[in-house]
C-alpha cells in the first residue's frame, strides 16, 4: 500500500483539510476512501462529518478545535496505521443513455473538432468504466474519473443557462450527468432517463464515492419506455456488487 505525502492544514476553526497530490487518479481515490473510512470508524471526539473530493478530505468537528496541531498529529498517526483490509460494499452501476441528435446538442461539434465520428465518440464514452470520486455541484451530480483521453474536450466558452435534467456531458477531462435542470458549460452528448437524486428515498443518490459507472446506449423509444417506468417509480437500475 502506497503512502502519499499529504498536506494537513486548518480550515476555519472547526475543520481540518487533508490534501493528496493534485490529480485525478484511482490510486489516490482508493487511498483517500481508505483513510476516510479509518477516520469515520475511529469515533473521534466531536467529529461531525468527513467530506471528500478528488484529492482531499475535509474533517469537520462540532466545536472549535482547541489544539489543531495536536489533532493533525493524531490524524497523521491514524493515516500511518490505516489498513487495506477494509472491505467495501461498492457497486457497478449500468446507466442507460440516449445519444440521438434530439439530446446530443454538442455531439456534432465534438465530432468535427476531434475528427472522431459520432459513432466512435459514443462507443468510447459507453465502453469506459468510470469511478465515482465524489458527489457535488448539484445534489446527485457524480464526479467521474476515467474518461478516454480522445474525448477530453474543453468546456463551452459561454455556458448554457438551461441544461435539461439527465443531460450527459463532457467538460475537460470529465464526464457526468446533470441530475436536475441547471446552468452548465459542459458539452452535451446525450441524456439519461433515470433519476440521480430522489429526496423521497432513504438514500436520495443511489451511488457513492468508490462505485463504478458504465453507460450503455439506448434508442429514443427505449429511452421513453424507461422514463415511463422511472416516473411510475417501478424502474430498477442495473447494478452488481464489485468483487474486491
Amino acid at each position: 500500500m502506497k503512502d502519499f505525502k499529504l498536506n494537513y492544514k486548518p480550515f476555519g476553526d472547526r475543520s481540518i483539510l487533508i490534501e493528496w497530490p493534485s490529480e485525478i487518479d484511482s490510486s489516490i481515490l482508493n487511498d483517500l476512501l481508505l483513510f476516510k473510512s479509518a477516520i469515520v470508524n475511529q469515533s473521534i471526539k466531536g467529529l461531525v462529518e468527513v467530506k471528500s473530493a478528488y484529492n482531499s478530505i475535509l474533517v469537520i468537528y462540532n466545536i472549535a478545535i482547541d489544539d489543531v496541531y495536536g489533532e493533525i498529529k493524531h490524524l497523521k498517526a491514524l493515516y500511518s496505521e490505516r489498513v487495506s483490509t477494509i472491505k467495501s460494499a461498492n457497486r457497478h452501476w449500468r446507466i442507460p443513455v440516449c445519444y440521438e441528435d434530439v439530446f446530443a446538442l454538442d455531439l456534432e461539434a465534438m465530432s468535427v473538432q476531434t475528427k472522431l465520428s459520432k459513432t466512435e465518440i459514443i462507443a468510447l464514452h459507453s465502453e469506459a468504466v468510470y469511478s465515482v470520486y465524489f458527489i457535488g455541484f448539484l445534489p446527485g451530480f457524480l464526479y467521474l474519473g476515467g474518461l478516454d483521453k480522445k474525448l477530453h474536450f474543453q468546456r463551452k466558452a459561454t455556458p448554457r443557462l438551461h441544461v435539461k435534467k439527465g443531460a450527459v456531458a463532457i467538460g475537460g477531462s470529465q464526464t457526468g450527468v446533470y441530475p436536475n435542470e441547471s446552468p452548465g458549460g459542459w458539452n452535451i452528448i446525450g441524456n439519461s432517463p433515470i433519476s440521480f437524486f430522489d429526496v423521497s428515498k432513504k438514500e436520495p443518490c443511489f451511488a457513492e464515492a468508490g462505485d463504478k459507472i458504465q453507460f450503455y446506449e439506448v434508442s429514443k423509444s427505449e429511452y421513453d419506455g424507461i422514463k415511463t417506468l422511472v416516473e411510475a417509480g417501478i424502474y430498477q437500475l442495473e447494478s452488481e456488487v464489485i468483487d474486491d
